[in-house]
């Protein structure tokens, strides 16, 4: 099932039932009128939905139209909690190699996790506003999930069960504000502005094989001002999945529906190429292009976004289609 939130003029937006294909849409009127709702009564509005959603994909709902992504706002557009993690240590160990300093053992033991606002997402195709570009801008390609209910203490494999929806997202950084904000002990807060997420978020069997063991076993694309940048590959290098990223938050305290849990940045390791490292895979963020560079030349050649820059973020499943509708995105200043 594929579900998006088109935007109404309100904060919460109207939820739609969207085909499989991305081509066409139906309001859930009469079922359920915001996505949380869903979440809060799953097991009694899934279902529903999900019949809508197969009358959709058969061609036989009356009242269809077409999928427009540039109606949507983030899927579900304020939640009670924004959880992102680092769940692909090669990230960390990148940023921490270009400034010549080690990984601390217990990164690949416990997961790295920030709390961010969750108040205010931004839509796929609205425009990350940003009040200067000194701020140095990032995008970061990520893979997200909607939880419903899970209880303090659930393991790994109960937290699984308990994702209800799958999404990709933008989690915007604004680089040059992190180290001071960083030096503070506190973490990330100004650095970190709205995220923007994908058209449509999907339930996990819309992935079929490609979602095992909380991950998704596919290619996350990152196309930064028309130039493909970023071909990673999502499953296999994502060190700590899902279900121990949510396990993660849920130590000390439930875990309660309508929760939105990261992934980080979606990176790959190095292949030797004639004793060369090489990065064949790409890049889903900046930070980690220029940590390369570091790595490689001593110094970064990249830069940040500047305004007018776009940025556009998408996975494609195995018969090439579109599975969440693509992030596509353009850096503009703060208007009076």
């Amino acid at each position: 099932m594929k579900l998006a939130t088109y935007k109404d003029g309100s904060r919460d937006g109207q939820l739609v039932v969207v085909s499989r294909d991305l081509s066409l849409a139906h309001y859930a009127t009469g079922m359920a009128d915001r996505l949380q709702q869903v979440l809060d009564d799953w097991n009694f509005l899934a279902p529903q939905l999900h019949d809508l959603y197969t009358t959709l994909n058969n061609g036989k709902a009356r009242h269809a139209f077409p999928f427009d992504p540039a109606m949507c706002m983030a899927p579900l557009p304020r939640a009670y909690q924004w959880a992102d993690g680092s769940a692909y240590i090669n990230h960390v160990e990148l940023v921490r190699a270009a400034r010549s300093s080690e990984v601390p053992q217990s990164f690949y033991e416990d997961p790295l996790m920030y709390q961010g606002g969750s108040d205010d997402f931004v839509g796929p195709c609205d425009p990350v506003v940003v009040p200067s570009e000194d701020y140095g801008i990032d995008f970061e390609a990520e893979i997200a999930v909607i939880t419903g209910d899970v209880p303090m203490c659930a393991t790994p494999e109960q937290a699984i069960d308990g994702i209800r929806l799958i999404m990709l997202a933008n989690d915007v950084s604004l680089r040059n504000l992190i180290p001071a904000e960083l030096a503070k002990g506190f973490g990330f807060f100004q650095s970190k502005p709205a995220t923007a997420f994908s058209p449509v978020a999907v339930t996990p069997d819309e992935l079929g094989d490609a979602w095992q063991g909380g991950r998704v076993h596919l290619t996350l694309q990152s196309t930064w001002n028309g130039r493909k940048v970023g071909m990673c590959e999502a499953g296999p290098e994502m060190t700590f999945h899902f279900g121990q990223l949510i396990a993660h938050i849920g130590k000390t305290r439930n875990v309660r529906a309508g929760s939105i849990v990261g992934s980080g940045t979606v990176s790959n390791k190095a292949v030797e190429v004639d004793g060369r490292k090489e990065w064949p895979k790409g890049y889903s963020c900046i930070a980690e292009k220029r940590a390369i560079e570091t790595i490689l030349d001593g110094q970064p050649s990249t830069a940040f976004m500047k305004y007018g820059d776009t940025i556009r973020i998408e996975m494609k499943g195995k018969d090439g289609q579109s599975i969440f509708g693509a992030i596509d995105q353009k850096i503009a200043p703060l208007q009076d």
